[in-house]
């Protein structure tokens, strides 16, 4: 389990390293690597960290999902644009793994989707032998 503090409201954080820390600090060497937020208004998908591009994965999702669209959910929590931009996206990535290392393209990364920030997050990672 790894646990992440994100700093803002909307917030996009590269996990890699943390989870190339978890795969180092397992036995496998070849198999499959599962990464899975356990959060309703999060996400985690791979795409590459240029700061341009996450500025512009943050604007599109406003645009798609406004914070303000007269949702059912906001009548008793107000953060049903949060919950529908992390279906948008996704909770869980697979990555193979060769020799003990994550099979990334060159620019890939995986990231961390905050929708409903600041707060307090857990990320499983399972890692499953072939």
């Amino acid at each position: 389990m790894i646990e992440i503090a994100t700093n803002k409201q909307v917030d996009v954080i590269d996990i890699t390293s943390c989870i190339e820390k978890a795969l180092q600090n397992s036995a496998l060497k070849s198999g499959i690597c599962l990464v899975y937020t356990l959060h309703t208004t999060t996400g985690i998908i791979i795409n590459e960290a240029e700061s341009g591009l996450i500025q512009d994965l943050t604007i599109l999702m406003a645009k798609m999902v406004p914070k303000d669209a007269g949702y059912e959910h906001n009548k008793i929590d107000s953060n049903a644009h949060s919950h529908l931009r992390a279906v948008l996206t996704g909770n869980s990535v697979v990555i193979p793994v060769e020799n003990r290392k994550l099979v990334l393209g060159t620019w890939q990364k995986i990231l961390f989707l905050e929708f409903d920030g600041p707060r307090k997050r857990r990320i499983s990672v399972k890692i499953v032998s072939e």
